[in-house]
């Protein structure tokens, strides 16, 4: 056996993302917008009811790492409104999340290194991402940076009501690569949420120091520390050959 996968996070490790849920000019574009569809609410309104269905969301998660599904917050705002028939509800939901997001959104690029290094990967291994994210923005962002072409497998954690560290999400990735656990290896940024997690999944892990993320969790270490995303390669190789020399 052998090293035959890679799992990456996405924001903080591949996209450098930073994003203001707290500005009032997010609420009032989203109340002005509404009123194309008969929904009168005034910013404070619109942003009050967010947090609050938000905040219900969570409280009534059973999961120890609950998550929340963006579009089902503005669905819930729009029925409580009583606006439109149950189709046109899905749709603006959709809608109004992505113009949450577009309109909270302050930066959205990719880090350094980050396509070569991908397109280098994927020459030797099987790519997948697990990413604490919803989807009906996660794959549109992915698609704006040329990097979505990377992966054919996608777990976001809104699809599924819980985020990392949960252990499954990381399962689910190297089940659906057909991989054992001790043959991948994942990338991410955060020492709770992506090595503490993929660890207890039983991956090898590396972590990227960027801007975001978690340093330190407990006395977690990574197998392999890289100090920006140019190093994630090399940790790649690193791992995969200490792999086989202990396999040899």
């Amino acid at each position: 056996m052998s090293i035959r996968a890679v799992l990456l996070d996405l924001y903080g490790t591949l996209i450098n993302i930073e994003t203001n849920e707290e500005m009032e000019d997010v609420y009032r574009g989203i109340s002005h917008y509404l009123t194309y569809h008969r929904v009168f609410m005034n910013r404070r309104e619109v942003r009050e009811r967010y947090f609050a269905i938000l905040k219900e969301q969570k409280r009534q998660s059973p999961e120890k790492y609950p998550e929340i599904n963006v579009e089902g917050i503005w669905h819930t705002l729009l029925v409580q409104e009583n606006s439109k028939p149950l189709k046109g509800r899905e749709k603006l939901a959709r809608e109004l999340a992505r113009l949450h997001r577009g309109l909270s959104r302050t930066r959205l690029e990719r880090y350094d290194g980050v396509k070569r290094t991908l397109k280098s990967i994927q020459e030797s291994y099987l790519m997948a991402t697990v990413s604490d994210a919803q989807r009906c923005f996660a794959l549109p962002e992915m698609r704006v940076l040329g990097i979505k072409k990377y992966f054919d497998v996608r777990i976001i954690s809104g699809d599924y009501g819980y985020r990392k560290p949960d252990p499954r999400l990381f399962a689910m990735a190297v089940e659906q690569l057909e991989v054992a656990p001790h043959e991948a290896i994942y990338v991410g940024n955060d020492m709770y949420r992506d090595i503490y997690g993929a660890q207890q999944a039983g991956l090898k892990t590396i972590f990227v120091d960027s801007n975001q993320g978690s340093k330190s969790y407990g006395d977690v270490e990574p197998d392999y520390y890289a100090r920006d995303f140019y190093q994630v390669l090399e940790g790649v190789g690193f791992l995969a050959q200490g792999y086989a020399d202990s396999s040899g």
